[in-house]
């Protein structure tokens, strides 16, 4: 067995950004999926009419994204090596429902804050799965 080398300060901070920002993705799903009124009036009614018309295949690989991410996040917390694994879970996920939303020509106009948005979980996903490739390549996490 690998001896799990000692970790820096800023790891710790970047793997409790991440359970932060992967638990607000949870908390949008479900409050979305247990269509929770409170929460959905502040998007647009058509929004929320096309979230009604989403397949449940879609809504799976959606909590796939999400889910992946708090679990890579709270495995960076145990400094476990399947906290790579489950980013990739979530970037699948992440895949499939963002193709799906910009490929129907049923969903409603993006924004460029929509854009942004998308933009920035992209990034945010894509540079946790290289950080906790990074971290178990030096021994950080196992």
């Amino acid at each position: 067995m690998v001896e799990k080398a000692r970790a820096p300060a800023w790891y710790w901070t970047v793997a409790i950004l991440a359970v932060i920002w992967n638990g607000f993705g949870c908390f949008d799903y479900l409050m979305t999926v247990t269509r929770n009124a409170g929460y959905l009036s502040a998007f647009p009614r058509g929004y929320v009419a096309y979230l009604d018309t989403l397949p449940l295949w879609l809504v799976g690989f959606w909590a796939l994204g999400v889910g992946g991410g708090l679990a890579g996040a709270l495995l960076l917390l145990r400094r476990a090596r399947l906290a790579a694994a489950a980013f990739g879970v979530s970037l699948l996920g992440l895949a499939v429902t963002s193709v799906y939303h910009w490929s129907v020509t049923e969903a409603p106009a993006f924004r460029s804050a929509d854009v942004a948005v998308s933009g920035a979980i992209w990034l945010i996903a894509l540079a946790l799965l290289l950080f906790s490739l990074r971290m178990l390549r030096a021994s950080i996490l196992s």
